[in-house]
């Protein structure tokens, strides 16, 4: 061979290998969405993540890597979850996993993130267990993220807003608790039990309910039996039958709490109206300004899919970009490195500005919860839209009750 003829062997043996590895660079980043598309909770998940990646690859992806989103639907199936999660990982190659907002479909999964190495994130699931896992054997389970407030957070952040608008603002003394019997409550009912008083508020009841529950009528007789000044609530795989009974009982008293399906724009719609003056629990919601991204991003939804998201859309969408943001800071999809960048996030979302615990906290892996962070608000249904009430920073409304509720004596 001479050696012209071996430098352009050698010359174009070059350019193919530089072309592979161009073409390797710009492969998509690939996230696998696992979520309950048919539930009122869950249908804005996989849309929220598109719109995220849509805008990421509107202003040229990452490093012109494109951000593809996989979506499955697992129809609130834990079985269906995992073949999606093992489908993801296996045959689509996803680099991430973000899924469900149930907790038992999410702790059905985090072994699989721990088997098959994938960084996986909840972006509604409540459940104290899920963080506590990575807490409890972080070199195994440290590839799960916890992208919602635990139910013991969220329990905290319904009575600091019940302390504020009705223990103090309503001058009321009572509650009875009424959630229903999931993994997520448990915890959910235990903070409540032991933060309620410490709101003013006297638990004089407590009652939890299967899911599958269609009559809530003696549930109802029971609480006006107990006359407590509120009812408050823990419920997120039903919505629509308590909500409509309470209305059509004309129950005089007002629920206040954890509603997973009222934060969904169209639970007006499913409740024919009933809804009016349900107070619920979010941490971003549309026309408040958590952050300079919470309003945009709900009137981009909006004008995409026809309605505002429900609270696990503003988290879904916050995920896409700090899993790519984490991809950028990492330099890399290897998983372990993936896991180190994502505890170190340090984003501005649209709930607030989302950091994780450290594995020598309890709650490791769980986006922490306070002042200057992620903190409530609590949302009241009037006249078909989504007011935020309380706290006053954010309010874009005022509490009012339907004419059938006693709604307390307020304060001076």
């Amino acid at each position: 061979m001479t050696r012209r003829v071996f430098k352009a062997l050698l010359g174009s043996t070059m350019l193919m290998a530089a072309g592979t590895a161009q073409a390797q660079t710009k492969d998509p980043i690939k996230i696998a969405v696992i979520a309950e598309a048919q539930a009122l909770a869950g249908a804005s998940i996989p849309q929220a993540a598109q719109l995220a990646a849509d805008e990421i690859n509107a202003k040229g992806g990452l490093d012109g890597r494109k951000v593809e989103i996989v979506a499955y639907d697992n129809k609130s199936s834990a079985a269906d979850s995992v073949r999606a999660f093992q489908r993801a990982a296996s045959e689509d190659k996803a680099h991430a996993v973000i899924a469900s907002y149930i907790s038992e479909v999410v702790l059905a999964l985090q072994p699989w993130s721990s088997r098959l190495k994938m960084p996986f994130i909840t972006p509604g699931a409540a459940s104290n267990e899920i963080p506590l896992n990575v807490h409890k054997d972080y070199a195994r389970n440290k590839y799960s993220f916890h992208g919602y407030l635990t139910s013991a957070a969220q329990a905290q952040a319904v009575c600091d807003a019940a302390k504020a608008i009705l223990a103090e603002g309503r001058q009321m003394k009572s509650a009875v608790i009424m959630s229903e019997d999931a993994a997520w409550t448990k915890p959910l009912d235990e903070g409540y039990k032991e933060c309620l008083p410490k709101a003013g508020l006297k638990v004089l009841d407590h009652i939890r309910f299967s899911p599958s529950t269609t009559d809530f009528s003696p549930i109802f007789s029971r609480i006006e039996g107990a006359k407590p000044d509120v009812i408050v609530t823990g419920i997120s795989h039903v919505g629509v039958q308590p909500t409509v009974q309470w209305r059509s009982q004309q129950l005089p008293i007002p629920m206040i709490g954890i509603a997973s399906q009222a934060t969904n724009a169209t639970f007006w719609k499913e409740t024919n109206g009933a809804v009016e003056g349900v107070l619920f629990e979010m941490f971003a919601a549309p026309g408040t300004n958590v952050t300079p991204k919470t309003a945009p991003f709900a009137e981009a939804f909006k004008a995409k899919f026809g309605n505002y998201p429900s609270y696990a859309g503003y988290t879904a969408y916050d995920e896409v970009y700090f899993i790519v943001d984490a991809i950028r800071r990492a330099g890399s999809t290897d998983p372990d490195k993936l896991v180190e960048a994502l505890e170190a996030t340090d984003w501005e979302g649209t709930l607030g500005r989302i950091q994780f615990y450290g594995k020598d906290e309890p709650f490791t892996h769980s986006i922490k919860y306070g002042p200057g962070l992620v903190s409530g608000m609590m949302m009241q249904w009037q006249g078909g839209k989504q007011l935020a009430i309380w706290p006053e920073a954010v309010a874009n409304g005022k509490m009012t009750f339907p004419s059938f509720i006693k709604a307390g004596t307020a304060a001076n």
